[in-house]
């Protein structure tokens, strides 16, 4: 127990510590101050539209393509692939904008999916570049597409899942590209969570859940059915599943952890089933592949640790590779790659170098030429590095995190600060995902506001094996939140910053973190800004969309299960919501109105327990958002009252609203005189609105 100083010992101290901290106050600079001689730079140029994003090419090569803003909304633009500045856009979406397409192999069609409000109930869409004709696939209410296969032996066709007979369950659809009219291959009636097949759109493999948390990787028995191929434990469901097989069809890649604990990559032979290892890393998962595009062989395998690295598999791509990487010090990528493989789209980014699209042709040498950089707008701003760390959690883990300083704060560029600034200790999603570096637009922006960032992957992220992942289980608001407290020391040690001055910040599993950090440690951060986050996990696993059954019983040993009195009573104590009248520190809540994953009702919640009980908490709603706010001119207002939220709370710098809520269907139900000029701005949005 600690010792008890006398009562007067004890005011004396106080007393001396706030004449320190008054005295510091005093003479330190602020954040704001800090910066004061960096270029401010603007949230539009940061989370506004790029001029150019996914930038692909057609598979005979003629035609190159990329996504751009029409009127301020992201659509789908196509120009001969020798002369861009022929662009001109074909599709016409004035809603929340297209972010994911893809060439088809019929000549002259693309592919695009749209959903409604980010509802997530995507619908696939067909595009004839020649004649403008557009085609809804999958016209059905309540129905999500999922993109199977596509194939360059049936290029008139594509497969496509869709779960309008039953919600849970995707049947599996052979699609005319053209009419639209479908063709059933595979009714749904035996809980096929996915489907592998070859070339030809023979089905060869499935993969099927277990109430164990488990699953089965499955093949077709010859009668209509299926048999168990292999089987993959609990504990390897993250780290193992089938990657893709050749276009032959004779070989199936798998990435896989049984036996081991990172995930390696196997090639299989489908006829014997011998396993050859391809690649294998023992400090993380083996990650994205590429392959080539007539054959399907795996040539290329990367892995990421704290960056990404390249390894070439087959020598015909290892010069190619490093010419590349030659690009610069960044990370490169392959976007898309004609069919006789002569030309590939390539990108290239830093964590300072927003990415930037090549045309590399392989022929005599191989000829990079640049085409396009996504966001022209930052170049020559004052962007600045990220640098990957090791940090050793209270039990030994290695937490591989990812801190970005002011320009103020690092005048040596050497990813240690020169003096303790204010951070933000920003929570990824999922949680079963990752951070990794790279270009982010909200480090730089709040490095650029006078706050240090740092980005962990604790215990439950993936890509580190299947042991670092599972240490998670069961850890919500408990070891996993143990792991950030534990960056937040570091950085302390480390001389970042000081413990009075960290905020948290985060979406999704990031938000659930953020509320836990101000409910189970509610001293712990200064305030804390929470999007789309979940407040109570047994109604989160109570409304999860009814298609991801496959993946429910995975979510229930990971974190609790509702259908039992000991899994909710668990769920219950882990939820921030139960602890709602322990919030001290200023809150800051995000919530799409349309969110299929943590529905509005997850932010309502702990609103209606804070305001009930007299807290102050600030709550933008976004009527036409989802799990996040995909248009930009949402994405700007929120970040435009952060912004100022954080500079209330940590004393950064603030750009003004301004004109930034112009085009959002911004809404504050409660707390717009908890943000500096909030409810003026608003005002002033809703006068707009009215003229």
């Amino acid at each position: 127990m600690q010792k008890q100083l006398p009562r007067i010992a004890g005011l004396v101290l106080a007393m001396s510590i706030s004449t320190a901290l008054a005295q510091t106050a005093q003479t330190a600079p602020s954040a704001a101050e800090r910066v004061a001689d960096v270029e401010l730079i603007s949230r539009d140029a940061l989370f506004g539209n790029p001029e150019r994003a996914l930038v692909m090419i057609s598979p005979d090569g003629k035609t190159l393509s990329w996504i751009a803003p029409v009127d301020g909304v992201m659509n789908v633009w196509v120009a001969p692939a020798d002369n861009p500045a022929q662009a001109r856009a074909v599709t016409d979406d004035d809603a929340r904008g297209i972010r994911r397409y893809f060439w088809s192999y019929q000549p002259d069609t693309l592919l695009y999916l749209r959903d409604t409000g980010g509802d997530e109930d995507f619908h696939l869409y067909s595009v004839n570049i020649a004649t403008g004709e557009e085609t809804d696939l999958t016209p059905f209410p309540k129905t999500t597409a999922q993109v199977v296969a596509a194939s360059h032996s049936q290029p008139g066709t594509i497969l496509v899942g869709m779960n309008d007979r039953d919600p849970a369950w995707h049947d599996l659809y052979k699609v005319d590209l053209a009419t639209g009219e479908r063709t059933l291959l595979e009714k749904n009636d035996d809980r096929i969570g996915n489907y592998l097949v070859d070339d030809s759109y023979t089905l060869r493999y499935a993969t099927r859940a277990r109430p164990d948390g488990g699953s089965d990787i499955l093949q077709p028995d010859g009668q209509g059915g299926w048999k168990v191929q292999s089987d993959i434990p609990f504990e390897d469901s993250l780290t193992t599943a089938p990657a893709g097989l050749t276009t032959d069809g004779d070989t199936l890649y798998m990435l896989d952890s049984r036996g081991r604990d990172t995930a390696a990559l196997y090639a299989v032979d489908v006829a014997s089933g011998e396993r050859t290892l391809v690649r294998e890393d023992a400090r993380a998962d083996v990650g994205q592949s590429l392959t080539h595009p007539r054959t399907g062989e795996v040539q290329a395998v990367s892995v990421n640790y704290l960056r990404e690295e390249w390894q070439a598999v087959d020598p015909a791509i290892k010069a190619d590779l490093e010419k590349l990487q030659a690009i610069g010090p960044g990370e490169i990528g392959v976007n898309s790659r004609t069919h006789d493989d002569n030309t590939w789209i390539v990108t290239y980014a830093a964590a300072e170098d927003p990415v930037s699209y090549y045309r590399y042709d392989r022929g005599a040498g191989g000829t990079l030429t640049k085409l396009f950089s996504a966001r022209p707008e930052l170049e020559g701003k004052p962007l600045v590095p990220m640098w990957p760390q090791e940090i050793r959690s209270r039990d030994g883990k290695t937490l591989v995190s990812y801190l970005s300083l002011p320009k103020s704060a690092d005048a040596d560029n050497d990813g240690k600060a020169d003096a303790p600034v204010p951070l933000v200790l920003f929570v990824h999603g999922g949680p079963w995902a990752r951070d990794s570096y790279g270009y982010s637009s909200y480090d730089q922006w709040l490095a650029n506001r006078g706050y240090a960032t740092l980005s962990v992957n604790f215990r439950g992220s993936t890509g580190f094996g299947k042991d670092f992942t599972n240490a998670g289980n069961g850890e919500w608001a408990g070891k996993m939140h143990d792991d950030l407290i534990d960056a937040v020391q570091w950085a302390v040690d480390a001389g970042v910053t000081t413990a009075d001055q960290v905020a948290i910040m985060g979406g999704s599993y990031g938000g659930y973190a953020t509320l836990a950090g101000l409910t189970f440690t509610p001293d712990a951060f200064a305030c804390g800004v929470d999007i789309v986050g979940p407040s109570n996990l047994n109604t989160l696993l109570g409304t999860v969309p009814p298609y991801w059954a496959s993946f429910y019983e995975q979510l229930t040993k990971r974190m609790g299960d509702p259908r039992t009195e000991e899994g909710k009573a668990w769920l219950t104590e882990r939820s921030p919501l139960t602890r709602a009248d322990r919030i001290s520190k200023p809150l800051l809540i995000g919530q799409g109105a349309n969110d299929p994953r943590v529905k509005q009702d997850e932010s309502d919640q702990i609103v209606k327990a804070m305001t009930a009980n007299d807290i102050p908490v600030t709550y933008v709603l976004f009527p036409d958002e989802g799990h996040g706010f995909a248009r930009p001119e949402n994405s700007k207002a929120f970040n435009a009252v952060a912004e100022g939220f954080l500079a209330q709370c940590l004393g950064g710098r603030a750009q003004p609203i301004g004109s930034d809520f112009e085009g959002s269907s911004i809404s504050v139900p409660t707390g717009a005189d908890g943000v500096p000029g909030l409810a003026e701005a608003l005002d002033e949005h809703e006068q707009v609105i009215r003229k």
